[in-house]
């Protein structure tokens, strides 16, 4: 059994984005262009960039200098570019600023529930 209704629990998020979007509409607009802006310059597949979205954004977004050191030489070793990188960092760029949106959604509730 789920811990959670993930299903459900996305949509609600989405929903409240959605509210968001209608409240201060270039903020939404803003992230879905930087959410976009890595599969313009071609260095990494859809699939890559949601892989980076789930795990690369770790040493990004957690500031763990341990596992970037670790993680550039690997990428590095295996013949990863700077272009790849970039692009790879733009995702954990993405995805923090992503954070940040979808944990504005429990504001809102706050807000609404407040007395």
């Amino acid at each position: 059994m789920a811990m959670l209704d993930w299903n459900d629990y996305r949509n609600q998020i989405l929903a409240r984005v959605g509210e968001i979007g209608k409240l201060t509409p270039d903020t939404v607009k803003g992230y879905a262009m930087l959410g976009g802006a890595g599969a313009k310059t071609g260095h990494l597949d859809a699939k890559t960039r949601e892989l980076a979205a789930l795990a690369v954004a770790v040493a990004v977004t957690l500031r763990c200098d341990g596992c970037t050191s670790v993680h550039a030489a690997a990428a590095r070793k295996l013949g990863a570019g700077k272009g790849e990188i970039a692009e790879a960092l733009g995702v954990g760029i993405s995805v923090n600023a992503g954070a940040a949106l979808v944990y504005s959604t429990r504001t809102l509730d706050a807000f609404d529930a407040a007395a």
